[in-house]
């Protein structure tokens, strides 16, 4: 398990509370995006197609650290676009550290060489890598060359400073099972603290279309991979019961109120993966998102995520009711051979909306509002 047990007992503690106070929705993690502008324009990637003035535009400092308060969750991770682009990324982190929140800084990592004299070793701080891959498969993923060992090498840097440094892989459908189980050899033998992992999401306005897992690939591809890892202490930083559900042995639905997201629009509904408006307060989020509108077997964009920032709430909530689950999964190991969980039907799922363009037209306005000081115009964040 990649994830320090000072962490694990904090995060059930916390779990627990929210079952025992009868809360049938809580936040697990807070996903922050602090800008969207990045330094790499992966074929994989939906988060960075926008016009300059809003590639341009970061969350504050004191906005940050407010999000996270009026949140809640536990754990904080912070994402992008590049964060360490953020001229402030560092006092924001300091902040959260402060707070006790745990910090897991989501990097390419080709800044963080430079960057590492602005922060200071911690329990609570986690350098998160984005590997996809072994060196080929990852410089692809990230269309350009020479990323991959960039990246190790900041992973040594890092480590050698004694900050605790994680590896984050996408996969999508020209892996195997084969060449990500050496990449897990690779990164446990880089000695990270742990790897996170999940299949992509089928963004809508990724330029590359084609290589997006569906659920049936995605479940093979995971049992093969632990098929594999059997007897290998590869440090994957999930509970055994997500990584049952990617194997296909659990027909779980997504909890997207586990991850919510702070971006610089606003809070992001109706999770990290899936933009389709934005309020102004976490409150306003978790209590008039329509939240049956989303999910597998609801809406037609959610039809394949297995991704762990949708699932991973629902795995952990699973297993603080029935934690003898978690523990045959932890003991037995993954199954990765007979019979799947049935799948959730999709022939009920509405169509997908697409509302991209209206939602940057809206914020472009309001943007603009702000400029200029305009007062007594009220543009709506919301879209049906």
């Amino acid at each position: 398990m990649g994830v320090p047990f000072s962490q694990q007992l904090r995060v059930g503690a916390y779990v627990v509370k929210q079952h025992l106070k009868g809360a049938k929705r809580y936040p697990l993690v807070l996903m922050l995006e602090p800008l969207f502008r990045c330094n790499l324009a992966c074929a994989g990637c939906g988060k960075i197609d926008y016009p300059d003035t809003i590639l341009n535009k970061r969350i504050s400092v004191d906005d940050a650290l407010s999000g996270a308060e009026e949140c809640g969750a536990p754990v904080v991770s912070i994402a992008g676009g590049e964060p360490l682009i953020h001229r402030e990324i560092d006092q924001i982190v300091d902040g959260l550290i402060a707070r006790k929140k745990y910090v897991y800084l989501c990097t390419n990592a080709l800044l963080l060489e430079k960057n590492l004299d602005r922060f200071k070793p911690s329990k609570f701080l986690t350098f998160s890598i984005h590997l996809d891959g072994e060196k080929e498969e990852h410089d692809a993923a990230v269309c350009q060359d020479g990323v991959f060992d960039k990246a190790v090498n900041a992973i040594k840097a890092a480590k050698a400073r004694g900050f605790r440094v994680n590896v984050n892989a996408t996969l999508f459908n020209n892996a195997t099972s084969e060449g990500t189980a050496r990449f897990f050899d690779t990164a446990t033998a880089l000695g990270v603290s742990g790897i996170t992992v999940s299949p992509g999401y089928a963004y809508e306005r990724a330029p590359d279309q084609e290589h997006f897992l569906n659920r049936r690939r995605t479940k093979e591809l995971f049992r093969g991979i632990f098929a594999r890892g059997k007897g290998k202490k590869w440090p994957l930083s999930h509970s055994s019961m997500y990584l049952d559900f990617l194997a296909g042995n659990q027909d779980y639905r997504c909890a997207p109120w586990g991850n919510p997201t702070r971006t610089v629009f606003g809070w992001q509904k109706p999770c990290y993966l899936l933009g389709e408006g934005y309020v102004d307060s976490f409150r306003e989020l978790m209590e008039e998102t329509d939240w049956d509108l989303y999910g597998t077997g609801n809406y037609e964009k959610c039809a394949d995520c297995m991704a762990h920032c949708g699932y991973e709430a629902t795995a952990v909530a699973d297993m603080v009711r029935k934690p003898w689950k978690g523990l045959l999964s932890a003991v037995r190991g993954i199954k990765t051979e007979g019979d799947m969980a049935r799948e959730i039907p999709l022939e009920g799922a509405r169509k997908a909306e697409f509302v991209f363009k209206q939602l940057v037209e809206d914020q472009l306005r309001r943007a603009e509002i702000h400029a200029t000081g305009a007062e007594g115009t009220n543009v709506d964040s919301q879209v049906a």
